[in-house]
């Protein structure tokens, strides 16, 4: 029989902000559902978009650092494998759930949705970088010497 393999990448945008806790034995574990969109092109050549809505968890620093940098609305591409959950609702009624185990991820875009204040250092003014400024020289349409190249 063949070994299994079971991968999932997705890029998508936050449903939801991040909600992270802590197992009573001590680990964190972050739950957050992205919205990835595909778009096609039907039969009459019009452009036709369909949104699945996934669930994923993060256990550990991975999701300590997702919901810290994260919000509803951002992007994010996460890596991972499928997981296949059964569980009692309140109800006491049988559920199944699949679900994302992310295992790595990249932030895409600027980051707590698109609002970049105060999530990087300042820049400096252009004014102050004079001194770094490099001055390229206009250069005459002489031949290369090779021999001048130091490799």
């Amino acid at each position: 029989m063949a070994k299994g393999f079971n991968k999932v990448i997705l890029m998508g945008n936050l449903t939801r902000d991040v909600e992270t806790r802590t197992t009573p034995s001590g680990q964190s574990v972050s739950n957050f559902s992205l919205a990835v969109t595909r778009s096609w092109k039907d039969q009459n050549g019009q452009t036709q978009d369909q949104t699945s809505f996934i669930n994923c968890v993060a256990w550990g620093k991975v999701g300590e650092i997702i919901g810290q940098y994260v919000q509803k609305g951002a992007p994010l591409l996460v890596s991972g494998r499928l997981d296949q959950r059964s569980y009692e609702d309140k109800d006491g009624n049988k559920r199944q759930a699949v679900e994302v185990v992310v295992e790595d991820f990249n932030f895409v875009g600027g980051g707590r949705g698109g609002d970049d204040s105060g999530q990087s250092a300042p820049r400096q003014s252009s004014s102050s970088n004079k001194s770094n400024d490099v001055v390229i020289e206009d250069i005459d349409d002489k031949p290369i010497d090779l021999s001048e190249i130091p490799f």
